[in-house]
């Protein structure tokens, strides 16, 4: 089944062209990792596939609907989720209070809903589902801004899950982050995306032991332009693109 359908889309600002005729369709069951050299338009193309960016040309559709046209809040209720490179956790909330902050938009309260959150059990259930699904069960008093990087990280990604979507959009997940903790951030985040009923997960990563060992599809991209599109054996057997992504054939066993 069709999730997410960009078709044709290009971006430019000003002069310069940050995407060339791209087109693309997201599936039920993928994990798909876009990568590409800095300045590909890695950024600029999940932005536009979340309707953060108006294309220039062409149009981007998740589950049949126009995004430009919903915004994120209709964009959240239909299904969609995005977590960014840099953690966007508030400092001064607890992991729980950072969880429950997705999770009432997810259960359609507004803000008169901050005042009776203690009292409502569907969202406290939503808050210790995730916070265990992503091992902070131990963890939901304490404030989100001491805990470590990795830590942080897998709350940014938590609160995004707590919106119970059906496509999550990642980008650089792992970045910042101890290769030992960028394996531990995959492992929860895969599992989690099974608990929960994830149906497709896009991330953009550089790490390629990341790409490869969790991937089942992989899209590189290099000036604005899809290079190439499919699964990890495919793209590790392109000399060309390894070369152009990594600068070297991607060998790892």
């Amino acid at each position: 089944m069709t999730l997410l359908q960009a078709q044709n889309v290009r971006k430019l600002y000003g002069g310069f062209c940050a995407l060339d005729d791209v087109t693309l369709t997201i599936n039920n069951g993928e994990h798909v990792s876009i990568i590409g050299p800095n300045g590909a338009g890695k950024t600029t193309l999940v932005n536009v596939l979340t309707g953060l960016v108006r294309p220039t040309a062409g149009n981007v559709t998740f589950k049949g609907y126009n995004v430009v046209n919903l915004g994120a809040v209709r964009l959240a209720r239909l299904g969609m989720a995005r977590s960014f490179q840099l953690v966007n956790i508030f400092p001064e909330l607890s992991v729980a209070e950072t969880i429950a902050v997705a999770a009432i938009s997810h259960l359609r309260h507004g803000e008169r809903f901050f005042s009776s959150t203690a009292r409502n059990r569907p969202l406290w259930e939503i808050v210790e589902r995730v916070g265990a699904i992503f091992g902070f069960s131990g963890k939901l008093d304490q404030p989100a801004k001491i805990l470590s990087q990795g830590d942080k990280k897998l709350l940014d990604v938590a609160s995004a899950f707590a919106l119970s979507p059906e496509i999550i959009l990642l980008d650089e997940p792992t970045s910042g982050v101890s290769t030992a903790d960028k394996s531990t951030i995959m492992r929860v985040l895969v599992q989690a995306a099974r608990q929960m009923g994830i149906k497709a997960i896009i991330q953009i990563e550089h790490d390629m032991d990341i790409v490869f060992g969790y991937s089942n599809r992989i899209i590189a991209v290099h000036n604005g332009r899809i290079l190439a599109d499919g699964s990890p054996a495919s793209i590790r057997a392109r000399a060309d693109v390894m070369a152009t992504i990594v600068g070297r054939q991607y060998d790892h066993a």
